[in-house]
């Protein structure tokens, strides 16, 4: 296996991925529209987008897993923080370390970027649970909340 970071001319693999995964599990959110890749696309020109970390874990040339995660700067006591927005392995490829795998790719992309703590929201289903449970220095705190800002 080997990690990537996700860049403009890996969007192909990533919607190779996507696609998989609604073929494994029919449960996502959304749909891959022709919006939904013109955004994605237009996510890599706009400069608002540059403290986004992404990583991809490649497998026989496939993408086979996806971290996501973007940097917070607050002026609550100055310091970086990341949020990890996303983590998803393909179903036919879980319980083999790729998601401890992208996890510990991102915390030393984060370090090197002066981030000292990564914040994320947890699935509720029991796999993730017991993910997040047993990765190394987390501690779960506190609550989620979502919030639409209309």
């Amino acid at each position: 296996m080997k990690i990537e970071r996700y860049t403009k001319d890996r969007i192909p693999d990533v919607l190779l991925f996507e696609e998989t995964l609604r073929k494994e599990e029919a449960h996502w959110g959304w749909d891959i529209t022709e919006e939904y890749i013109q955004n994605v696309t237009a996510s890599f020109e706009n400069p608002a987008f540059a403290d986004s970390v992404s990583l991809l874990a490649y497998q026989d040339g496939k993408v086979v897993g996806r971290i996501d995660s973007s940097l917070i700067h607050s002026h609550f006591d100055g310091s970086r923080k990341a949020y990890l927005d996303w983590i998803c392995v393909l179903k036919s490829c879980r319980h083999r370390k790729i998601a401890q795998e992208l996890m510990q790719a991102l915390r030393s992309e984060l370090h090197r970027r002066g981030v000292d703590t990564l914040i994320g929201l947890i699935d509720e289903a029991e796999g993730a649970q017991h993910f997040y449970r047993a990765l190394p220095g987390a501690v779960i705190r506190d609550e989620g909340i979502w919030i639409d800002v209309p």
